[in-house]
């Protein structure tokens, strides 16, 4: 038996043919109607449609005459360099995700007391509804983790007998919760997706309220449920990378757009996300891990000239997925450096060692080397280019044993902090639709009677 819901029949074919030759807007029109696409300017910088506290990246300094010039990227938490801030809990040993969460939320960093009280009520909230894991996940397993995500938290609406109060009290509430049941939603998927889908063996492990979310989810994960402090640490960090950046990365923006309609959080947060899915945004470490995999079986990666040639046909559509891609490369916002790339890669080398991967590490280091390189002499840029935070952290999670179909999901669990805290932040200080506007440039055309068409 066909199935309606996937065929594309000959009918459906002919009117997307149809379709696509009556769409006549080209690139150029955007130039000649001085519409920035993309919401990017011609030079790139991002056009301002929104004021946040919440966080903020720095890609540019001034000259002596007052023009902007490339600087190593900054990455700010509530006005804190993430740097600093990464720094001071790896001094003292200790997670530092919930910590950021809290940051993010109200402005500023807890005091202990107040971070093991925060910790408490987080772990409080580490449950789902009765029945939800078997009804909801393990009675509907999907191939798509993001999806099943999405799913999930819009099922939550129905368990919530406030889910349309969006006062600031009941918002935070429930992104609370969602901060803290993200990692068992995306793990309970996965282990749906592996054992319906895959025939492997199913177990399910209730998360331990005395452990960190980044714990949690290797603990839920794992069959064992072992993992070593040195992998515990590393994802947490990735998780603190990944909580934010910006109010106008796509999801984010996409937070603040459905936020503004005046929708409840579940509805909100399920629309972000449906972006972050997307490989152009979360998706992107996925790609390149699948990338190295697919340079790795077709060229002597010990050798300079040959992980030269292969990056350059990347380039020119003739390797990998042939879209003139190299992932992990460049960023709509850094040009010399992503900060949290930086620190990603210092982990993945630890990481690299503990696993005996240090040939893989180094096989990165080449390409982060020759890409910028390339990509100059091959195309014509407005800034520099370097390796973003997708370049390592799909390497990182791949030697942490997690599967690639939990690569973007992870991304959710880390953003959904950051999403929350610009939900807040939106209800707070617009109380407007974000409405934008689009040129129609489709001409004046008459009305013909069927009869005569």
């Amino acid at each position: 038996m066909k199935n309606i819901y996937s065929e594309i029949t000959p009918y459906i074919q002919k009117m997307a043919d149809l379709s696509n030759s009556n769409n006549n807007i080209r690139p150029e029109m955007y130039k000649e109607h001085k519409v920035y696409r993309g919401l990017r300017d011609l030079n790139g910088n991002g056009v301002v449609t929104g004021l946040t506290e919440v966080s903020r990246i720095k890609a540019k300094s001034k000259d002596a005459e007052g023009n902007d010039i490339p600087c190593h990227g900054k990455l700010f938490y509530r006005g804190i360099n993430v740097r600093d801030l990464v720094n001071g809990f790896q001094k003292d040993d200790r997670f530092g995700f919930e910590e950021t969460v809290y940051l993010l939320l109200f402005s500023q960093l807890p005091n202990k007391e107040e971070l093991e009280e925060f910790r408490g009520v987080l772990s409080s909230l580490r449950s789902l509804p009765t029945s939800f894991v078997r009804d909801m996940i393990l009675k509907a397993p999907g191939r798509d983790l993001m999806n099943i995500l999405s799913r999930s938290v819009l099922a939550l609406y129905a368990y919530d007998d406030n889910a349309d109060d969006i006062s600031i009290a009941n918002v935070l509430r429930q992104c609370l919760f969602m901060i803290s049941a993200f990692p068992m939603l995306a793990v309970y998927g996965y282990q749906s997706y592996r054992h319906y889908l895959l025939g492997k063996s199913l177990f399910i492990r209730h998360p331990d309220p005395e452990k960190s979310a980044a714990e949690n989810f290797l603990g839920m994960l794992r069959k064992t449920g072992e993992y070593s402090t040195l992998e515990a640490k590393i994802l947490d960090l990735a998780m603190v990378l990944h909580a934010e950046h910006g109010g106008g990365n796509n999801s984010t923006f996409t937070t603040h757009v459905v936020t503004s309609s005046g929708t409840d959080t579940y509805s909100a947060i399920s629309a972000a996300l449906g972006s972050l899915k997307g490989p152009r945004h979360g998706g992107a470490n996925v790609k390149v891990v699948k990338m190295f995999e697919d340079m790795k079986a077709n060229i002597n990666p010990e050798k300079e000239s040959e992980i030269r040639d292969y990056v350059v046909r990347l380039l020119d559509k003739q390797a990998f997925d042939n879209t003139g891609l190299i992932y992990g490369m460049g960023h709509a916002v850094y040009s010399l450096s992503d900060p949290r790339a930086d620190i990603l890669k210092e982990c993945a080398h630890k990481l690299a060692v503990e696993k005996g991967r240090e040939e893989d590490f180094a096989l990165y280091e080449k390409v982060a080397k020759l890409a910028p390189e390339i990509i100059s002499e091959k195309r014509k840029i407005y800034k520099g280019v370097s390796a973003n935070v997708d370049f390592y952290s799909g390497l990182i999670y791949q030697m942490l044993d997690i599967p690639c179909e939990l690569f973007t999901p992870i991304f959710a669990v880390a953003r959904v902090a950051g999403w929350s805290a610009h939900r807040i932040e939106e209800i707070q200080n617009v109380g407007k639709i974000i409405r934008p506007a689009y040129t129609n440039v489709k001409k004046e055309v008459d009305y013909v009677e069927l009869s005569k068409r």
